[in-house]
């Protein structure tokens, strides 16, 4: 049977919805149709009361609900219009014979109505019962009334088919407002006039052609495989009965040239071909049975912002490897890395960006399949697999996203018609110079139907719980990367984009208004303001922020010497400054160990001892302060090497090398602590849960600070001494009256440490220091973190009670 292109939903896009004007009439014309049904309505009943008084009057909300039954169940509409016509009949009849009962009925009425008066202002008291119990019923039945109403809607909604190219979605992506787009466009296996076959439909729109060209008709341009052009503004469609779930396929488009350019990969495509192959693959996803409710339903009433969050940065592909040194398939990662990251004590992973991409080297991060998992670690069923197991270890997941630029290869989104189409129109802003890449016009409607769908598409299929929104400043600056003399202010004279500034804000409150507890977390890093701010304060619209400047002081602190620290003190302290501008994320990740920049444990300064005591303290440091945590995986058992994308990690050094065994139990003891203890996190974007102690004192290069939590039992003092040297009797101020233990120590022997432990507890004295009501001394263990917490608050009276006795 010959294919033919299917023209059962063409739209001619100018005479209904491709032009605003048009649109504008048709919601017109469609109000004048309502409210001429209303009025023959209105009028009829009009009518009726004049021919008899004694018709009952109706009411307003009776039309209504006829309409609403209308638009909502045509069937169960169908009944009640026979049941409504025939009453309206019988009423006619019976209307003269019934003029005198309705007369007396009235009279009636009017008798009673006066006795219920006065009743109730004889017994206003249990009338005010009766109000209350009124209101409850009421409210009742509106609950049940809204679950009627919506049950009905759900029920249309699962016949509705989702695929089907209307002039209500097909307006909502040219609008840039369809958050659905990929259930539109891409290839759907579907059935059409008792044929199944697979649509096709993809957005071109200055093509003067478009093929689709597969193993149906072996990659061939042929007539009978033309799309139809749909809308004026672009929009492509054709339905096929040879094509069949598991054939590759691509588009071939003409150009207004006239000529064919490359065959290009669906942009909507859901699966790809392993590369070198990159053609996209008809296919319909199996119906997976999730098991992660139980954490869905905690995730949701959570506020993200007052939970532990104590991120595991990682790439599939080199965290480990098979035998023969290839990649796990997602099914194998899941079998390992839930209880790996639960019994070190993560919350959540954060994977590098999965979407398909052709160059290992770019990590995902140079896309050209939004919507296709990467084949790389198998079928999109597997990854659903990883993250329902990651859900069922209560681990969320994380998933790297760049909405900013794509790669160049000549089969993906650039220059998809032959034209600018993805990319900006104008070539300097098309142009990403900082990677070779296109970015993306995220003033352009299509292109933000497309990835704001993206977006969610994560969310709704695959279950992921945020997106870390990668490279946000190269969105946000038009200057990014560029020289004087290669770019154009905006319309104001400023540097931003305004175009990227309203996406990103369309983005986050699209995602928030249907998951209202997801992380959004923003790499942005510059000042820019307000970036974890709400739209409606002038905000972008995130929650979280990576704290880059947090990053650079600290990493370039712990490579100095640490005789010259004391010249450098504001670096380990100067993030406090701005704290609470935004709620931030400290982040050592991927990017800080790799391209000559060292791994984490080589970037301490000093001999074997004082790299990883070094390290140990930095750690200690990091988990103290304020802003939530993230660590790049193999840093928690201290590799040597930098990371390399294409060899698992260094694994073998746990086993082979005691040091590397200690530091793997030092963040496991510590990340274990972290999650256990409220201080470290509850107020972490309240500046109630930070105090300095000590501040300023360079020439030690000690700094003391107290965590709190809304309860003081909880409270916790760290002491961070990033010299060498041992503090004996050392006085440190602290805030409440009582006994202090000793909670957890870097420099202990098990982790590797010298061993300066206190191992007794603590009693406070009534002398004030450091700003503070009392004080202790301690012992202060060199290169290590020392964390105290208040084991028993007394009041002076106990304290001195106490005292005398003993």
């Amino acid at each position: 049977m010959q294919d033919k292109p299917n023209k059962s939903n063409n739209v001619n896009i100018e005479e209904s919805i491709g032009v605003e004007d048009n649109t504008n009439k048709a919601i017109e014309q469609e109000k004048k149709k309502i409210a001429k049904k209303g009025t023959s309505t209105i009028a009829k009943a009009k009518s009726t009361r004049k021919s008899s008084k004694s018709q009952e009057k109706i009411e307003p909300k009776d039309v209504i609900t006829l309409d609403i039954d209308k638009t909502v169940d045509g069937t169960e509409n169908e009944k009640d219009n026979k049941a409504v016509a025939s009453k309206t009949k019988a009423t006619r009849k019976t209307t003269s014979k019934s003029s005198t009962k309705t007369t007396k009925s009235v009279a009636t009425k009017t008798t009673t109505r006066s006795r219920k008066n006065k009743s109730t202002t004889s017994s206003s008291k249990k009338s005010e019962s009766s109000k209350d119990k009124t209101k409850v019923i009421a409210k009742d039945s509106l609950q049940v009334k809204t679950e009627q109403i919506k049950n009905k809607f759900d029920n249309v909604a699962k016949q509705v088919d989702k695929t089907d190219l209307t002039n209500f979605n097909t307006y909502l992506f040219h609008k840039g407002n369809n958050y659905e787009s990929y259930n539109i466009l891409g290839s759907h296996v579907k059935t059409e006039n008792k044929h199944k076959g697979v649509q096709f439909a993809t957005w071109a729109p200055n093509a003067m052609e478009v093929y689709v060209v597969g193993d149906f008709n072996e990659f061939e341009v042929r007539d009978e495989y033309k799309l139809e052009k749909i809308t004026e503004n672009g929009l492509w469609n054709g339905f096929f009965t040879r094509a069949k779930q598991g054939d590759k396929y691509k588009y071939c488009i003409v150009g207004q040239d006239g000529q064919m350019g490359e065959y290009k990969a669906d942009p909507y495509a859901i699966c790809t071909e392993l590369r070198p192959g990159n053609a996209s693959i008809i296919y319909e996803p199996e119906n997976y049975k999730w098991n992660d409710k139980s954490w869905v339903d905690k995730r949701n009433k959570a506020n993200v912002l007052e939970q532990p969050l104590n991120i595991y940065e990682m790439h599939l592909g080199s965290w480990k490897t098979n035998n023969e040194g290839g990649f796990l398939t997602y099914e194998e990662i899941s079998e390992e890395l839930p209880g790996y990251l639960k019994e070190m004590g993560y919350t959540h992973v954060e994977i590098m960006p999965l979407v398909e991409h052709p160059l290992d080297a770019s990590w995902g991060y140079q896309g050209t399949g939004y919507y296709s998992p990467t084949s790389r670690y198998g079928k999109l069923e597997g990854l659903k697999i990883l993250v329902d197991k990651l859900h069922e270890a209560n681990i969320g997941v994380i998933m790297d996203w760049a909405p900013g630029h794509f790669c160049k290869d000549a089969h993906g989104l650039y220059k998809f018609d032959g034209s600018a189409t993805y990319e900006y129109q104008e070539e300097w802003r098309a142009e990403n110079k900082g990677w070779g890449t296109c970015n993306f016009d995220l003033g352009r409607c299509e292109v933000k139907s497309y990835l704001i769908s993206n977006a969610l598409y994560w969310f709704r299929e695959f279950h992921v719980d945020g997106l870390r929104v990668d490279a946000v400043s190269s969105i946000l600056y038009l200057d990014y990367s560029r020289k004087q003399g290669e770019w154009v202010p905006n319309k104001y004279g400023g540097n931003g984009s305004l175009e990227a500034i309203e996406f990103l804000k369309e983005l986050n409150a699209a995602v928030f208004a249907e998951y209202p507890t997801a992380l959004m977390i923003a790499e942005e890093s510059t000042s820019w303001p307000n970036v974890t701010k709400p739209p409606v304060h002038d905000g972008l619209g995130f929650n979280l922020k990576w704290n880059m400047g947090w990053m650079n002081d600290t990493l370039e602190y712990i490579e100095i010497d640490p005789k010259y620290r004391k010249d450098n003190h504001r670096n380990i302290t100067f993030a406090m400054m701005y704290n609470y501008a935004e709620n931030y994320v400290l982040p050592l990740s991927h990017d800080e160990v790799v391209h000559g920049k060292k791994s984490l444990v080589e970037k301490m300064w000093g001999d074997e001892w004082n790299k990883f005591a070094g390290l140990r303290t930095f750690i200690g440091y990091m988990m103290g302060h304020p802003g939530k945590k993230l660590l790049f995986m193999g840093n928690e058992f201290a590799q040597r090497i930098e990371w390399r994308e294409y060899e698992s990690l260094q694994w073998n050094l746990i086993n082979e090398l005691e040091i590397h065994k200690q530091t793997q139990l030092f963040f496991k003891d510590l990340n274990h602590l972290y999650l256990n203890n409220k201080a470290f996190w509850e107020l972490d974007h309240d500046y109630k849960g930070f105090n300095w102690i000590e501040a300023d004192n360079s020439e030690q290069s000690v700094l003391i600070f107290a965590r709190r939590s809304r309860n003081d039992d909880d409270t916790l003092i760290f002491i961070i001494n990033f010299t060498s040297t041992v503090y004996y009797d050392y006085q440190i101020g602290v805030p409440f009256l009582g006994t202090y233990e000793e909670l957890f120590n870097t420099d202990d022997s098990k982790y590797g440490g010298s061993g300066q432990v206190m191992g007794t507890e603590l009693v406070a004295e009534k002398e004030g220091f450091q700003n503070q009501p009392y004080s202790l001394k301690i012992k202060v263990p060199p290169m290590a973190t020392l964390i105290l917490k208040i084991k028993e608050i007394e009041n002076e009276k106990e304290f001195d009670e106490l005292k005398i006795d003993e």
